[in-house]
């Protein structure tokens, strides 16, 4: 087949800058590229680290760059800002991004275009190609909330979802749905199988402490307050350090952020006790996992997946995480889910439980590695082409 895939106009493919979205592409690229399966083009905004990348010496896949920094690209943004905005869905660069990669897309024959992630994106793409539209959610965006859902629904002829959860949520707007499927995410698993440990005294740690690890973005919904609260209740019970891996936008902080100073400010009476890392590139994650005795992922919104609880299941470590979106739907039986009524002391108590039973750790670090190899980049991709062919 002919296959269009459209990014979701905010971070670059090949992945070069990271993101959740374009690694799932590039696993998907890497797959079609080794088995040559489909005829592949990539429409994803320009980045100068891209030019020489070696996957764009594929014979397979094909990429197609939208400039948006330029200075000829920020006044066509302007005007077109000018004459579409407050009309669309999404923000003004975004839908430029797709202005002008629909333009391309419209002169060339795809079987198929898979929309990453921008659900709305089918209303005008609909009327520029004759391809099947299919969708792949990496988060919660089409269900009923959403501004003209039914026409966008109906504009899809298959719908690629991350979770369970996330695929019952597109079920509000159709419950006899059949085009709807769900193909859990994947990471590179082998990355963190492979990876050598970090010296814990490197990064500030010591050997006879116990080490609760928290990984992702420092914001109010990944649940990082609720875990330092609850850290401040064992404190004085056990020899233990929280280790905080993460900022609050991909390392794109230029300062604090007014919810990076709270969590500062209350960690001020434990000081000692906890250890920002601040952002860390990606390829050092799994030596920072895995200095850790156990791994906390305190959500406290409806996470659609949650790729830090297969991280740490692939660094081997013991988890601790909350009954939230799809995360049961990775760890359930190989991890302690806690409620998130009463949140701060279900998770103290856990600790504490995990604290007081080495034994218990190690069968859950030996469940965590193997449950880890369902989600490996490999099973990811066969599975999202075998759903798209089964079309």
């Amino acid at each position: 087949m002919r296959i269009a895939i459209l990014t979701a106009g905010v971070l670059p493919v090949p992945a070069v800058q990271g993101g959740a979205v374009e690694n799932l592409v590039d696993f998907c690229l890497e797959y079609n590229d080794k088995y040559h399966l489909h005829d592949i083009t990539v429409y994803s905004i320009a980045h100068p680290a891209t030019k020489k990348h070696p996957s764009l010496q594929s014979k397979s896949n094909h990429y197609y760059y939208v400039n948006l920094n330029s200075w000829i690209a920020k006044i066509k943004k302007k005007l077109y800002l000018c004459k579409h905005g407050g009309e669309e869905y999404y923000h003004y660069s975004v839908e430029y991004f797709f202005h002008e990669a629909c333009k391309h897309i419209s002169k060339h024959h795809y079987d198929v275009i898979i929309i990453e992630n921008r659900p709305a994106f089918a209303l005008k793409l609909r009327k520029k190609s004759k391809a099947k539209l299919v969708l792949h959610q990496e988060n919660d965006f089409l269900n009923t909330n959403l501004c003209g859902y039914s026409e966008i629904y109906k504009s899809y002829s298959c719908i690629i979802n991350t979770s369970a959860f996330v695929t019952q949520r597109v079920l509000t707007i159709a419950p006899n749905d059949s085009k709807c499927h769900t193909v859990l995410n994947g990471i590179d698993t082998q990355r963190f199988y492979k990876a050598t440990t970090i010296s814990r005294h490197e990064i500030g740690l010591n050997d006879d402490q116990f080490i609760i690890v928290f990984s992702g973005r420092l914001t109010p919904e990944k649940g990082i307050m609720e875990l330092i609260l609850s850290i401040k209740k064992v404190i004085s019970t056990i020899n233990c350090k929280l280790l905080i891996i993460g900022a609050s936008a991909y390392g794109k902080d230029k300062q604090p952020t007014p919810f990076i100073q709270k969590l500062e400010e209350e960690t001020k009476p434990i000081k000692d006790s906890v250890i920002y890392t601040g952002f860390v590139d990606y390829k050092d994650i799994p030596s920072y996992l895995k200095a850790a005795d156990i791994a906390v992922v305190p959500s406290i919104w409806d996470e659609p997946f949650g790729l830090t609880v297969v991280e740490a299941m692939a660094a081997g470590l013991p988890l601790i995480t909350t009954r939230s979106g799809g995360i049961p739907e990775i760890c359930e039986g190989v991890a302690t889910i806690v409620e998130r009524d009463n949140i701060v002391e279900n998770l103290a108590n856990a600790i504490l439980d995990l604290y007081q039973h080495p034994e218990k750790r190690e069968a859950m670090a030996k469940a965590s590695l193997e449950r880890s190899k369902l989600f490996d980049k490999e099973t990811y991709a066969k599975n999202l082409f075998s759903t798209i062919e089964r079309m």
